[in-house]
């Protein structure tokens, strides 16, 4: 490729780069969008306590996340829409239907790939929780992928993942319902789940006979955040605002403490 022939295509690549940038810059933030129609759209899983719950039958949410929902919805004079999906969708309905994704959502670089995230809300990491006489068996990461050990966990999400990566030689058996899925290591159909620290400890509170296992100290260090849209710098601002408010306000943490009993 002659000289010239280069300077015009890098010309006109830089050209249309900038102009996609100019258009991208013109187009409203998220933050206008839903001060103008007055409603904030939620995606949100409803089977993952204590951060989004819908018990079967109910038309409403509880949790950690529903209540910061709201509270977020408010602070925007707009009204807090919940759209149910699940951790398999969760990306896809995010994009398409949602301005806001909040259900305990674990920071993981592949989502960070095509979404913005919040500032972490809550400092978290993957813990068991066992039958209560199994504690002293299952300490480890090590002590749990073994052959004759029967992990459950739920599919599409970050708890699947940990479990195909670190527990390999364990019999790893999905179960499709997040809610009920406690009973199987209740009922003695499984022997362990790994999960996020301060799931385990309210379902450990749930369930007479069920162990968080070192919960304080988790297997594996993690952070949870708001899927926010990619790009979307002023809305990320805004809820980056509020969420740091909530928390000096103290707000953060009645919210938290109301879904932990």
């Amino acid at each position: 490729m002659g000289s010239l022939t280069y300077r015009l295509v890098t010309g006109a690549m830089v050209a249309l780069v900038t102009a996609t940038q100019v258009v991208a810059a013109d187009e409203p933030s998220r933050l206008d969008q839903v001060i103008a129609r007055k409603t904030l759209t939620i995606c949100t899983t409803g089977d993952y306590r204590p951060f989004s719950y819908r018990p079967d039958g109910a038309n409403d949410f509880v949790g950690i996340d529903i209540d910061l929902g709201r509270s977020l919805a408010k602070s925007l004079d707009a009204e807090a829409v919940f759209i149910q999906t699940k951790w398999s969708n969760l990306l896809a309905d995010f994009k398409a239907k949602c301005d806001i994704a909040m259900s305990g959502i674990s920071v993981t670089l592949p989502r960070q790939r095509e979404a913005f995230f919040s500032e972490m809300y809550l400092v978290n990491g993957k813990a068991p929780i066992v039958r209560c006489g199994d504690v002293a068996k299952y300490q480890t990461t090590e002590a749990i992928n073994q052959p004759a050990t029967r992990v459950v966990v739920n599919p599409g999400g970050t708890n699947e993942r940990f479990a195909r990566a670190n527990l390999g030689k364990a019999q790893i058996q999905l179960f499709p319902d997040n809610r009920i899925i406690w009973q199987e290591i209740a009922e003695n159909r499984a022997d362990v789940m790994v999960a996020e620290s301060v799931e385990v400890k309210l379902q450990e509170k749930l369930h007479p006979g069920l162990c968080a296992v070192n919960p304080d100290k988790p297997l594996q260090y993690g952070e949870m955040g708001f899927l926010l849209p990619r790009g979307d710098a002023v809305f990320k601002a805004y809820v980056d605002q509020w969420l740091h408010l909530a928390k000096a306000s103290g707000e953060f943490d009645r919210v938290f403490d109301a879904n932990m009993k």
